[in-house]
């Protein structure tokens, strides 16, 4: 039986910032239905990785793959990709405005106030108290777990996220670490996770890689700094 290939997978990629290289990845294949860790210091290209498997940066140089085929339509892709930030910023709309609109652009209208319900529920917050509550009205953990939850409702195929605990109060984070493994656990979603906190990448993934300073890869190391 043949293996299913990587969901996502990177080729000679290099990303540039004018005449700084950001990004230096020869191979790197993310096997389907992980959750995958990523750790390094602060300008490491982390960040910039996750915008280019979100097909929201086109890098300098380099090929990537979805399901083993050249992504060629990314604005396609970004239907099946999504990417929560640390600091999202909401639309100036109520909490089930803000959860239901990727499901509207999608044109996923059947069922809709179930589907915002569920997200809501999965990031511990109760659809009857914050679904018409407005946006300005959300604290700064709410706010992101309301923007986790638009994220989980499209049921996408990957989940990246960058910082997501960073700056949120405990019950926050652990709502939001409940919501990636229940993405993965009821939907299949492929998790990747950019974090500065190894403890809690190694509470929540199954794999870890490491970047170093200039935008590459460490060597593997033992344990769980390893992907498939």
């Amino acid at each position: 039986m043949n293996q299913a290939p990587p969901i996502l997978s990177v080729r000679g990629l290099m990303h540039r910032y004018r005449d700084r290289t950001a990004l230096a990845l020869e191979n790197l294949d993310i096997p389907k239905g992980v959750i995958l860790g990523i750790r390094g210091p602060n300008g490491s290209g982390k960040s910039t990785l996750l915008r280019i498997m979100a097909f929201l940066l086109t890098p300098s140089q380099g090929e990537i793959f979805f399901h083993g085929r050249p992504a060629l339509d990314p604005a396609a892709l970004r239907r099946r990709v999504t990417l929560l930030v640390q600091r999202p910023v909401l639309l100036k709309r109520s909490v089930f405005e803000n959860v239901a609109y990727g499901l509207r652009v999608r044109g996923k209208t059947a069922d809709l106030d179930k589907r915002v319900a569920e997200a809501l529920q999965t990031v511990g917050l109760s659809f009857d108290s914050f679904a018409r509550r407005s946006w300005r009205e959300l604290s700064g953990g709410e706010a992101q777990r309301v923007a986790m939850a638009a994220r989980l409702a499209i049921r996408p195929e990957v989940l990246l996220l960058d910082e997501p605990t960073a700056s949120l109060d405990e019950e926050s984070a652990e709502r939001i670490t409940a919501a990636a493994r229940a993405a993965r656990d009821m939907h299949g979603t492929t998790v990747v996770v950019v974090s500065h906190d190894l403890a809690w990448l190694s509470e929540l993934c199954e794999h870890i890689l490491r970047f170093m300073p200039d935008g590459s890869l460490a060597p593997l190391a033992p344990h769980k700094e390893e992907c498939p």
